[in-house]
């Protein structure tokens, strides 16, 4: 595990709240919307990369999903999450692991992630994150990154930006493109950040 990395997380769920964050989203429709374009049922196998304390977590719970994973490297951000949850969180896997150490023990029908797999910026990292998803999502991804008219850095932290192609080609070997959009998130500080999102099916072997 990369300790400075967790140490800038933890850092940063410690001591800011959600409105003092940029990603902070009060509905993830984006993210819903590509979830539900896949069609599946409630049994579903969903894991939600960098979830943090994001809410997705609590409208996949309301809309029924039984089977959920939110992995963040912060267990300060998990913490919260449970917290904000109360009861519900015993129904959801909670991990903690740096993306670049998690070693799935079971496959995914959808892997979400919003605004985590842009912070790799070198090859070494996005081909340890490509091995991770083409061993363990059999079914759908869902990512959202900067786009190249979005910020170069999120948090103090350098990230890489993507667009349509970029972003697809970087997964084409495993899965097919199905759509991409691009959408300006308002932060809390009503700043925006232009975001590609795409989602992908993996290939019949």
């Amino acid at each position: 595990m990369d300790n400075n990395r967790k140490q800038h997380w933890e850092s940063v769920y410690e001591n800011k709240s959600p409105n003092e964050v940029s990603w902070t989203q009060e509905v993830p429709k984006t993210s819903l919307d590509f979830i539900a374009s896949f069609g599946l049922d409630k049994q579903a196998k969903i894991i939600d990369i960098g979830g943090g304390d994001s809410k997705l977590v609590d409208y996949l719970l309301e809309q029924g999903y039984e089977n959920i994973s939110v992995l963040d490297i912060s267990a300060k951000a998990l913490e919260r999450a449970k917290a904000r949850l109360g009861t519900k969180a015993e129904k959801v896997n909670w991990i903690e692991s740096d993306i670049a150490d998690f070693s799935p023990k079971i496959t995914y029908d959808v892997w979400h992630d919003r605004a985590a797999f842009h912070f790799l910026t070198t090859p070494e990292q996005i081909s340890k994150y490509k091995d991770i998803v083409q061993k363990c999502v059999t079914g759908f991804l869902t990512i959202g990154t900067f786009s190249e008219n979005g910020p170069k850095k999120c948090s103090g932290l350098d990230i890489k930006q993507y667009n349509e192609n970029s972003l697809s080609e970087v997964f084409n070997n495993s899965f097919d493109k199905i759509r991409c959009i691009t959408e300006d998130h308002i932060t809390p500080f009503d700043t925006t950040q232009n975001f590609v999102f795409c989602s992908f099916k993996k290939k019949s072997q």
